[in-house]
């Protein structure tokens, strides 16, 4: 019986050390993402507004992952809809950023789909302009509030303009909004994830999920 209770404490002690050491890698790749962008409100190449035209946002039925795909599909001219995917599937598939790929690269082969994880401020904003600047729209991860519920969301990026600090989302929780940089970068660090569950904080440190994280689609 003692043994067992020693065998028993010395794996709860080893959970603990591997579950405090994968918090602690996630708060120094955090650190690392939040890196100084105000240089680009003085950069050339940020000057012209860039936007995706021809977006229309949905209300989510089923997920907002399905409901990206949708609204994507219909921006490309197609009629590719939430219920078609849940009855492909018959559950949800996209709940990673990995399967939301997979599922970008399928149904939209005369694309590109990458994904791209844990990008600086610099570089995300880099890449979401640059995406944008073909006139392509940009699906990302980041904290949305579902009234007043923080959650993990999928949206649509479709403008930047950097000079007047606005960015304008597609949000399949049914609307536009338009947000500063500041607050943009905020929510796609899931820094503003007020009082994060302890099962989501695992979940970011297990890699299950995701921060600063987007798909460019080339």
């Amino acid at each position: 019986m003692k043994k067992a209770f020693r065998i028993l404490l010395i794996l709860l002690a080893l959970i603990i050390i591997v579950v405090a050491g994968l918090l602690v890698r996630t708060k120094i790749r955090t650190d690392r993402i939040l890196n100084d962008y105000a240089s680009i409100y003085d950069a050339e190449k940020y000057r012209t507004p860039v936007y995706a035209e021809g977006v229309e946002v949905i209300t989510q039925d089923v997920s907002c992952g399905y409901a990206c795909l949708e609204m994507f599909s219909a921006w490309n001219g197609g009629h590719l809809t939430e219920e078609d995917l849940y009855a492909e599937y018959g559950k949800v598939v996209t709940s990673t950023g990995g399967r939301f790929c997979e599922e970008m690269n399928k149904r939209f082969p005369e694309y590109t789909t990458t994904m791209h994880r844990y990008m600086t401020n610099t570089e995300l904003i880099d890449a979401a302009y640059e995406n944008l600047s073909k006139g392509i729209p940009v699906p990302f991860e980041w904290a949305a509030k579902y009234g007043d519920v923080w959650t993990l969301h999928y949206s649509l990026l479709t403008g930047m303009d950097i000079p007047n600090d606005r960015v304008t989302v597609s949000n399949p929780y049914g609307y536009v909004e338009e947000i500063s940089v500041e607050e943009f970068l905020r929510r796609t660090s899931f820094e503003a994830y007020e009082d994060m569950p302890f099962y989501l904080q695992l979940a970011f440190a297990a890699g299950v999920f995701e921060k600063n994280t987007l798909f460019t689609v080339r």
